[in-house]
């Protein structure tokens, strides 16, 4: 029996577009001060200054875009700044969404290491936590992570309010229909107009 030959074509993937973070997915996903607070006290790790963290990166743009004022126009700007902005709420998001798989990972242990009848999940020797603790601490350590890169995207984003004067959004770019010839596009147009 032969074998029959392989296409040579293969399937155009067609790549679709990936939308940017947001400041309410960051705000979704990281601790919001009071959270972090919590965290802190009930894990004994270092209370964070939140408005502090916001504030500063907040001037460090603004400072950045002046000291750039004359080297760059108007879309010049919008366009880098743009893009930091873009870069601290990205960074934010996805501390966030780990923080987020910590915290179920934390969860999913604590309730194994309550059920008497699994042996697997006993605590471990005298003087070490056991693997739930654990699970529970790096959670923690996570949150406080999350929490301070929420407050330097937050302060970034008002960063370029003030500068640009207007609210930062992410940058989607527009997407082509691959194949759609302009022909094709014309067709569609004159079509529509029977409708």
């Amino acid at each position: 029996m032969a074998k029959p030959t392989p296409s040579s074509r293969q399937p155009a993937r067609v790549a679709q577009p990936r939308k940017g973070a947001t400041i309410e997915m960051v705000r979704l996903t990281c601790p919001d001060a009071s959270q972090a607070l919590k965290i802190a006290e009930s894990f004994g790790t270092a209370i964070i200054d939140s408005d502090g963290i916001r504030d500063l990166h907040e001037r460090l743009v603004i400072e950045a875009a002046d000291a750039l004022g004359d080297g760059l126009g108007d879309k010049a700007m919008q366009i880098h700044l743009q893009r930091i902005v873009g870069a601290f709420v990205g960074s934010a998001h996805g501390a966030g969404q780990f923080y987020s798989r910590a915290v179920t990972e934390a969860r999913d242990a604590t309730a194994k290491a309550a059920n008497d009848a699994r042996d697997e999940d006993i605590d471990g020797p005298v003087g070490y936590d056991s693997a739930a603790q654990r699970k529970r601490e790096f959670a923690a350590d996570m949150g406080i992570q999350a929490h301070s890169l929420r407050m330097a995207a937050e302060g970034a984003v008002a960063a370029y309010a003030q500068v640009i004067g207007e609210t930062w959004k992410p940058f989607d770019r527009p997407v082509e229909q691959p194949g759609a010839s302009l022909s094709r596009k014309a067709a569609q147009a004159q079509i529509s107009a029977f409708d």
